[in-house]
């Protein structure tokens, strides 16, 4: 966790729920201790994990105070890495409620949600968003479209990122993309094909 993170996050109320519950004095300490976390941008392990994910989910919040989470999806490497404190993605056409851009208009930051299921890893980002509508940006908007990907855009969205925090990996139930289990069967489809030819073969000089 980087200071800049908890400095943002660790409210008056949290901390009032902190000490609570008892775990006020660990993140002094972790504050006292380490001086040397505040945001510089993001490593090569945050930057590697973002370009390898296929989706994740954002959190927006409107002029009321309403929290809102969408899911963002696409091709791994869809949310790219523009600079070390910047990412960027093509944002896709939906079903047209325009919720999370709507509050983004009113209040910029967002809070974003990273899940390797597999690995069970989550890394979380505060970032405040840029909306840029495709057709005045539209050599922005082609930069960020995967190719191939046929889905239109209609905006380039543009996260300024101002912290991070990996979460442990407690609680989070692992999952497997179809990919990914592809990956993980692989050497049991090559043995059940070899054993195939092999019974294939004995079949053959038994006729």
């Amino acid at each position: 966790m980087t200071k800049t993170f908890y400095e943002k996050m660790f409210t008056d109320s949290v901390r009032q729920a902190q000490e609570h519950y008892g775990s006020r004095k660990v993140f002094e300490k972790i504050a006292s201790r380490d001086r040397s976390t505040i945001f510089e941008g993001l490593r090569d392990a945050e930057k590697d994990f973002v370009e390898t994910r296929d989706g994740f989910y954002m959190s927006t919040v409107n002029e009321d105070g309403q929290p809102y989470i969408q899911f963002r999806g696409g091709p791994p490497g869809f949310l790219k890495i523009l600079d070390d404190r910047t990412l960027g993605f093509a944002d896709f056409r939906g079903n047209l409620q325009y919720i999370s851009v709507g509050n983004l208009g009113a209040n910029n930051r967002a809070a974003l949600f990273l899940m390797d299921y597999a690995r069970r890893l989550r890394l979380k980002i505060l970032a405040r968003v840029e909306v840029r509508d495709a057709i005045e940006y539209p050599d922005l908007a082609s930069n960020l479209q995967m190719p191939g990907y046929k889905a239109k855009v209609e905006r380039a969205m543009i996260l300024h990122v101002e912290a991070f925090d990996w979460n442990c990996p407690q609680h989070i139930t692992q999952r497997f993309t179809i990919d990914e289990i592809k990956v993980m069967i692989a050497p049991l489809n090559e043995h059940i094909a070899k054993l195939e030819s092999e019974i294939s073969e004995l079949k053959s000089q038994i006729n």
